[in-house]
This record gives C-alpha cells, sequence and structure tokens, in this order.
C-alpha cells in the first residue's frame, strides 16, 4: 500500500507539472476550432490557451449586403498586460441585412499558449463561408443571449454539437447568481451616483429655473409638484436610454477597434478637453437665448407637457454632462451590450433627475454656489483627467506615460490647494495631501526626462538600481550585435517580442532579471531584444519567427545554435542558455 501511495503521488505531481506547461504542438490554425453555428461564429481553444479580446474580429469579404457584429462576450480574465481573454468557447452573434447566396467571413483572432513555455501567434485571419440565410437578419434577441466563455478550469468548452445537461460538477463550478445580481446592483449604483453628481455641477443650475417654469410647483402642492416632476424626469430618461442604445449598438460593430490606438487616442484627448472645462479653463452651458425661452413658457403644467419637455430637455443638458455622460458612453460603447446600455442611461438619468424631482417637490432653496461646489467639480475635472491618462497607458511611450500623470499630479496638487493658505486641521490635511501631489510630479517629471533623454539624473540604488530589466540590451539592431559579438568574441542572444505579447513581459518581468541569467549573459553572449512585429519586419522571415516570445541564440556570424519558445522561468531558460 506505501508503494502504490507513493506511486500515485508520483504520478499526481508529474501530472500537474505537465498541465502547467504550454502546449508545444499548438498550431494557430489547427488547435482553433472555426464554425458557425445558431446565428453566431464559434471559436474554441483547447485547455491553456486563449484569445485576445483586443484582436478579434469578423468582416465580410466583398458581396452585396451589410453584416453586423456582436456584441462581444464578456472576457473572463486578463493576460500579463491588462487585455481581456477568453478561454474556452466564443460565440460572436451576427445579423445581416440584404445579404444573398454564400457570405465569406473574414475571422480574426489571436491565440496565446499559457504556463511555462507560452507563447503568443500573430493575429490569424482565416474565411469562413457561411449561407445567407443563416446569418439571422431579425432583431438582436433571435440570437439567444450568451453568457461570458468559462474557463477551462471551470467548465469544459462547449463542444460543436448541443451538449448535454452540465454535469454537476459543472453546475458546481458555475458562478452563483447571487453574485452576479450583486455585481449589475453596484454597476447601476455607480451609475446612478454619477448621475446625481453630474446634476451638482454648476453648469447644471441654469436649467433649475426652466424645471420650475416647467414644471410650476410652486403653488400647486407637494404631490402635484412630485407627479409633474417624475413626469419630466422620465422624459429625460427616456433620451438617455436611447443614447445608451446607440452607443450599444454602434459598439457590437467597434468592440475590437475600441481597444486600439485610432480609438483610444483621440478619446483621450476629449477627456482632457472636458477636464480643462471642469478646471474653469471653459463652460459648457445651454445658449442663453434658448433657457431664456423655455423658462418664460410657464404654461406646460400638464403631464404629457412634462414629460415632452423632459425629452427636450434631455439632449439640451447632455452638454452640459458631457465629462460625466461621455465616460458611461464609451464604456457602453465598448462592451456592446445593447440592454445593459439602455439600462445604465436610464440609471444615470434617475440620478440626475434627483435634483430636478427634489426642486420640483419641495421648491427648497439650493444651496448657494461657493467654494465646496467650485471643488467638487474640480476634483471631477481630476479624476477624468486621470481617466485620459490611464485610457491610453499602453498605446504611448514610457516617456509619455510619466508625462502625462506628471500632469494629472500637478493638476490634483492645485486643486487640492497646495498653493493656497490652509486654516484648521482639515484644511491642513488637505494642503499636506496637495503637497504629496507636488512632490510626486516632480519625481514624475524627473523620470520623463530621463526616459526620453535616456539619461539618469537622479542616483539609483537598491532594488531602482535593478529595476530596468532592459539594462545592457541592445536594441533591433542586430547587424550591430553581430558585429559586437565578432569583436568580443562571444554569442548573440536574441529575444524576439511584439509589445501586444502578454509571455514576452512576463520574460521581461521574471527571467532576464534574475541574477543567474543575467550572469551568463554578461559573461558569454550580447544580448539584443528586437520587434519583428512592428519594428523589424524585414527579420521576422529571415529568423523564422512564428510565435512570441521567441529567444534565438545565434553564434558571431549569425548562424542559428538553438531556440526556445514561449515564456521560460529562470532556472528552465538558464538550463537551456548552457545546452543543458
Amino acid at each position: 500500500m506505501r508503494f502504490l501511495k507513493s506511486l500515485f503521488c508520483s504520478v499526481l505531481l508529474a501530472a500537474t507539472a505537465w498541465a502547467q506547461k504550454a502546449d508545444p504542438s499548438f498550431d494557430a490554425i489547427k488547435s482553433v476550432s472555426l464554425a458557425f453555428q445558431k446565428g453566431a461564429v464559434v471559436l474554441t481553444v483547447p485547455p491553456g490557451a486563449h484569445l485576445k479580446a483586443s484582436f478579434m474580429e469578423v468582416a465580410k469579404k466583398g458581396g452585396a449586403g451589410t453584416l453586423k457584429v456582436g456584441p462581444l462576450p464578456a472576457t473572463d480574465a486578463q493576460d500579463e498586460i491588462g487585455d481581456g481573454v477568453w478561454h474556452g468557447t466564443v460565440r460572436i452573434p451576427l445579423r445581416g441585412e440584404s445579404l444573398s447566396g454564400t457570405v465569406n467571413l473574414e475571422v480574426t483572432y489571436q491565440p496565446c499558449t499559457e504556463g511555462e513555455g507560452g507563447v503568443c501567434f500573430p493575429p490569424t485571419t482565416r474565411t469562413l463561408e457561411v449561407r445567407a440565410s443563416e446569418i439571422p437578419a431579425a432583431a438582436p434577441a433571435v440570437v439567444p443571449a450568451e453568457k461570458p466563455a468559462v474557463s477551462p478550469v471551470e467548465k469544459t468548452a462547449e463542444p460543436a454539437t448541443p451538449a448535454a445537461s452540465p454535469s454537476p460538477a459543472a453546475q458546481a463550478a458555475a458562478p452563483a447568481p447571487v453574485s452576479e445580481h450583486s455585481g449589475l446592483f453596484w454597476s447601476l449604483l455607480l451609475v446612478f451616483l454619477a448621475g446625481m453628481g453630474a446634476s451638482l455641477t454648476p453648469c447644471v443650475y441654469p436649467m433649475i429655473p426652466i424645471t420650475m417654469a416647467i414644471v410650476g410647483a410652486k403653488g400647486s402642492g407637494k404631490a402635484r409638484g412630485f407627479a409633474l416632476s417624475a413626469m419630466l424626469v422620465l422624459g429625460m430618461a427616456v433620451t438617455y436610454t436611447t443614447l445608451g442604445v446607440l452607443a450599444a449598438r454602434s459598439g457590437a460593430a467597434f468592440g475590437a477597434f475600441a481597444q486600439k490606438p485610432a480609438f483610444l487616442i483621440p478619446v483621450s484627448l476629449l477627456f482632457a478637453a472636458f477636464a480643462l472645462s471642469l478646471f474653469g479653463a471653459f463652460e459648457i452651458a445651454l445658449p442663453q437665448g434658448l433657457a431664456l425661452k423655455l423658462q418664460g413658457d410657464g404654461s406646460r403644467k400638464g403631464f404629457g407637457g412634462a414629460f415632452l419637455m423632459g425629452l427636450v430637455l434631455g439632449p439640451l443638458s447632455a452638454p452640459c454632462v458631457g465629462p460625466v455622460i461621455g465616460a458611461v458612453l464609451v464604456g457602453i460603447a465598448q462592451r456592446g451590450d445593447v440592454f445593459m446600455g439602455g439600462l445604465q442611461l436610464f440609471v444615470f438619468a434617475l440620478g440626475m433627475g434627483v435634483l430636478f424631482l427634489t426642486v420640483g417637490t419641495f421648491s427648497a432653496a439650493l444651496p448657494k454656489s461657493g467654494d465646496w461646489l467650485t471643488r467638487f467639480k474640480q476634483g471631477m475635472g481630476l479624476v477624468v483627467l486621470g481617466f485620459a491618462a490611464w485610457n491610453v497607458r499602453l498605446v504611448v511611450p514610457d516617456w509619455a506615460n510619466f508625462a502625462m500623470w506628471t500632469v494629472v499630479m500637478l493638476a490634483g496638487a492645485a486643486v487640492f490647494g497646495a498653493f493656497e493658505a490652509a486654516a484648521g486641521l482639515v484644511g491642513q490635511l488637505r494642503k499636506g495631501f496637495a503637497l504629496l501631489m507636488l512632490a510626486l510630479a516632480l519625481l514624475l517629471g524627473v523620470r520623463t526626462v530621463e526616459t526620453f533623454l535616456k539619461v539618469d539624473l537622479l542616483p539609483k540604488g537598491g532594488a531602482a538600481a535593478v529595476a530596468d530589466e532592459h539594462a545592457g540590451w541592445m536594441e533591433q539592431d542586430l547587424e550591430g550585435a553581430l558585429a559586437k559579438a565578432r569583436a568580443e568574441k562571444k554569442l548573440v542572444l536574441v529575444d524576439i517580442y511584439a509589445e501586444w505579447c502578454a509571455q514576452c513581459k512576463e520574460l521581461d518581468e521574471k527571467t532576464w532579471p534574475d541574477a543567474s541569467v543575467k550572469q551568463w549573459m554578461a559573461q558569454n553572449a550580447v544580448p539584443i531584444r528586437i520587434d519583428t512585429d512592428a519594428k523589424r519586419k524585414d527579420l521576422a522571415a529571415k529568423l523564422q519567427i512564428r510565435s512570441y516570445p521567441t529567444v534565438l541564440l545565434l553564434d558571431a556570424d549569425g548562424r542559428e545554435l538553438r531556440r526556445i519558445l514561449g515564456f521560460q522561468k529562470p532556472e528552465s531558460m538558464k538550463a537551456w542558455l548552457e545546452g543543458k
């Protein structure tokens, strides 16, 4: 029995270790199942692999008619660089208009394997032929709503044919409905509070007398004032709900595009402009002539009139709350969920309507505009500016990242009063926090200059001395690395990477900084990093690069001695470097 127990434990440990290693036989085409089922493109990857959401696209190749794609299902995990990924099976619903005959679909996806030896393959495009009659032309309800793809750890990938009822184990592994409802509740609560915050900004105050004129709450009793105010708020909610649905429908068409620099950079510039508006650089307000015209018509006191005027006030007040509603709309467009898009904007309108409902019901004097209201507006501007910087963190150079956060910290220091006199304990604490942000801004500014000019302005020691894992590496210049290797009689260690490759980041963070690996490189090789996906495409074919990361060991004449694919732990990399 003791022998059997030992044998069982050995087999179990070996199986566990094997499961953590990537499958070396994975093929970007053969290993990814692609089919069209029940109005949706269905992709399935085996356990130990995933598909990146940022590269997922479905497009029609030629022919008459139009194709509408999405919404994309929610991702079930994130990779090392923060991109959403899917495990198991992914279903992408389609809808067509005026399609005929055979429709050629071009499906683009990017697969990656996981664990030690994991690699990311370049985006792969495959053609799928589908009969036009199989693509639904009705409302999205024709295609059943899909749940997010579930990790293979939690559930077996869906087969190509309809499957039987899930096993008890699969049911037990599935997320509890209470958790989903809880997440929905907090999401809607956040949007509701955003609507309330938007209604408190000074640029909304001109809408208050218009509301009073339309509702006519004074002298009509609180009950009637409440009812009329509620009808007006419902009218506004209808407008915002329509905006949410339109944003979601458009998001279904460019879900993948919303992750790319061509979309992210203009959006961030727009939010930076919104932040300047909230800081007081310029005001976004309702035209005075239109405001006076609406305010002067106090005859509309019926419920129908209040509702219709709410429909009008919705788009009129939208520019006043652009910084807040813009953030909500961008999130809806990127997810592409039509129902959630409409629901979130409806809840946002209800939150924004709390102020109008209160005024219409009680006719009470509003808090006077003062320092607290100005700081509240500036605080919202700081959040919006931070979002603008965070939104493009993965698509701009490092020095630009440091520069953007320098600006955010400087703005925060000004908002919290770093340059103002402070009185009282609260004021002193606020100013202390502002001075801390100012100090961070100065450090980030120095880091910006260092990164841009590639110089060291501040002494580095301890952990900071080894923080730059690429110190000592050559960049992109293979010809120069070979010349240096010949002069120093060394080998050339080539790290082939791509900016979108999560395993490449993992290699940078966990393997190259290892002391034993660095020692071997210092003694035996000239290390060089080459991006054959974007910067040195001319070397991709020459070096036969098919996946990322790929690590090559060349002699001084450029002849390949050996290669290794994917992420490797330091001990595995050290053994490979030594030829073991």
